[in-house]
């Protein structure tokens, strides 16, 4: 029962990810729907049995402020899927700035990597091009609806909710 459920705003646009049991405190109440009952699993009182949720979409509109990934070391890892953006290992990391905060490189999504501390310390204070090595990946700015999708186990269930 430590399952996650998408809550959906009344617009079908993604809001938060919560609890099964706080999802069926919502339904059972009439705050919200059920939109996708997770498959097969149920919840069981002593007289009843109900669908488990995985997806729920709430009955009246919540004015959500702007929900944008802020830029932490976790998050960066997270968006880099906790591996070396030249090598590919997964031991080790470390933030890597594409372009050196000495040669004018700042501090954004689209100018740090995830990278382990040998290519770090092999790039060194050149950019990956000086040093000759070849990112995997451009780094870019994760979008909202990527961090609800990771980590839980239902993603595949989400999938046309979080797209």
């Amino acid at each position: 029962m430590n399952s996650r459920v998408l809550v959906l705003n009344q617009d079908d646009s993604p809001l938060m990810v919560c609890s099964v049991q706080r999802a069926f405190v919502l339904v059972y109440l009439n705050k919200s729907e059920l939109v996708r009952p997770a498959n097969g699993y149920r919840l069981n009182s002593v007289t009843q049995s109900f669908p488990m949720p995985s997806v729920i979409r709430l009955n009246r509109y919540v004015n959500a402020p702007y929900k944008g990934v802020s830029l932490t070391r976790q998050n960066v890892f997270k968006r880099d899927n906790f591996e070396c953006q030249y090598c590919g290992t997964r031991r080790d990391l470390t933030l890597d700035h594409v372009v050196p905060s000495s040669k004018g490189g700042t501090h954004t999504w689209a100018n740090l990597v995830t990278a382990c501390k040998r290519c770090n310390a092999k790039k060194g204070d050149y950019t990956p091009e000086d040093a000759q090595m070849v990112l995997k990946r451009r780094p870019y700015k994760p979008s909202y609806a990527l961090f609800l999708r990771d980590g839980n186990i239902q993603q595949t269930e989400w999938d046309e909710y979080l797209d």
